[in-house]
């Protein structure tokens, strides 16, 4: 292991009056400090030898190159906290490190606008948009980082467009400096307001979902003349599908919606992709969409087969409807993802039949459920039985 030493410290908001006494020894007395240039600002007084860089890359290779004794990488809030160390580490896995943990914008800010944060949800919105409404739906507390593409404005449109428009807000800019400033109203005050780069923002709904659901009542649904997977049809897709957080899902033929609306509450952190070719369904698919608030959810117009190969990779997919090209989409699944599930319903002998065989060809083992519901009615003052059609249940995977 080589004998320089390398501290990678979380400076805290502002480098100076959020510093822990330990990080500040080890500041002044480092041969040379590297950093974004937005971070040695904050340390000019100190004259010292710096490397402008926050590329992870060119981190290390500096790191492993340069002659000095002891080096400082210094990280905006906290080491853990979202932050460019985790990229770092395992490139100077062989050097002698030490990571020094600093104070997070989430806990500064929670301190300045009162509230715990042991419960709370983070969320980073600097790589992606995230899923902002199903977050907010789901969580009494909910952290933006911002900072990267998305505003705090943008944000609370998104809220709006999903009818969540009196959630309230906080918004907080340039937490630790002179111009620090924290706003607080609700989503629909701020959809025109301008804020710094440097935002973070906090959503508290008091009235957010308690438990994840499944098999949600039929009659929850917008509805309308397009074919519905029904509720307890549902309850036994998703057991088979077994979806996690974070999962990216297909549904194929997706119709109302009813089964992405329940994929997407199962996958609050992943990703639902609705393919449907009839104009009707993908209206009514966007409508419940904004119904159960997901907008997790993107839907894609347009046959399956010329949709599918330029979508991310799935880890879970369901078919409802494949418009006869069954065998190339579950053919098409495999190669993108050997280790996808694949569940399609069957209503006939005939479709049963081509999924098995498609399955088949692709090497996958199959387990097979048929589902007899039958519902009660109360007619003339006796309850009656009403019979659905019987339902096969496939699930496709490769072992």
């Amino acid at each position: 292991m080589s004998s320089k030493k390398v501290k990678i410290i979380g400076i805290g908001m502002n480098g100076r009056n959020t510093l822990t006494e330990y990080a500040k020894n080890l500041i002044e007395s480092a041969d040379i400090l590297i950093g974004a240039e937005r971070i040695l600002k904050c340390f000019q007084y100190l004259e010292k030898p710096v490397l402008s860089t926050y590329n992870s890359s060119e981190i290390s290779n500096f790191l492993h190159t340069e002659n000095f004794e002891t080096a400082v990488v210094l990280m905006s809030g906290d080491c853990g906290f979202f932050s460019g160390t985790a990229k770092l580490l395992p490139k100077i896995s062989d050097m002698d490190y030490e990571v020094v943990s600093g104070i997070s914008s989430a806990v500064y800010f929670c301190s300045r606008i009162g509230i715990s944060w042991q419960d709370i949800k983070f969320v980073s919105l600097h790589a992606e948009e995230s899923n902002i409404v199903r977050h907010v739906s789901e969580n009494e507390k909910t952290f933006f980082l911002l900072g990267g593409k998305i505003t705090a404005a943008q944000v609370c449109r998104r809220l709006c467009e999903y009818a969540m428009n009196d959630m309230e807000v906080y918004i907080g800019e340039n937490l630790g400096y002179d111009n620090e400033k924290i706003l607080h109203g609700t989503a629909e005050d701020f959809v025109k307001t301008d804020t710094a780069l440097l935002s973070v923002m906090t959503v508290i709904n008091t009235a957010c979902e308690k438990a994840k659901r499944s098999g949600i009542s039929d009659g929850e649904f917008i509805r309308g003349h397009v074919p519905m997977t029904k509720s307890e049809v549902r309850s036994i897709v998703l057991s088979k599908l077994g979806i996690s957080n974070d999962s990216v899902c297909w549904d194929i033929g997706s119709g109302t919606g009813s089964v992405s609306v329940e994929m997407a509450l199962q996958c609050s952190s992943g990703k639902v992709y609705s393919i449907e070719r009839n104009p009707k369904a993908v209206s009514l698919t966007d409508k419940n969409k904004h119904s159960f608030k997901c907008d997790n959810i993107e839907i894609i117009s347009g046959n399956a087969i010329d949709n599918i190969e330029k979508l991310p990779v799935p880890d879970r997919v369901f078919i409802g409807g494949s418009g006869g090209e069954c065998q190339p989409i579950i053919k098409t699944v495999f190669e993108k993802n050997a280790k996808a599930v694949i569940v399609v319903t069957a209503v006939s002998l005939e479709t049963l039949n081509t999924v098995m065989d498609s399955f088949r060809k692709c090497g996958a083992e199959t387990e097979i459920v048929q589902a007899a519901i039958t519902r009660t009615n109360v007619v003339g003052g006796y309850t009656m039985l009403s019979a659905e059609n019987p339902v096969f249940i496939i699930k496709g995977v490769i072992v």
